[in-house]
């Protein structure tokens, strides 16, 4: 048995699943950090802000793709 593989079944992970892994998290943090925000100084004054095309759409499904993404990247198998 070669030493590559060896050392890929002592991981549980190989180096596609790590990449997908660390994609699919930046994807989901990113989405929440622009699902952030868009909250007005004063509290009694109510912020059309909030209800934007970025927080409405673009974060919501930045999240699941981000989600999706690390799913696929914990159940690919390893070659």
């Amino acid at each position: 048995m070669s030493d590559n593989n060896r050392i890929n079944k002592d991981f549980a992970f190989g180096k596609q699943n790590y990449i997908l892994l660390i994609i699919g998290t930046f994807l989901t943090v990113l989405g929440y950090v622009l699902l952030s925000g868009g909250g007005s100084e004063d509290p009694a004054v109510f912020s059309e802000e909030l209800f934007s095309f970025r927080r409405m759409f673009v974060s919501p499904v930045l999240i699941i793709l981000g989600l999706v993404i690390v799913g696929w990247g914990i159940m690919k198998k390893v070659k």
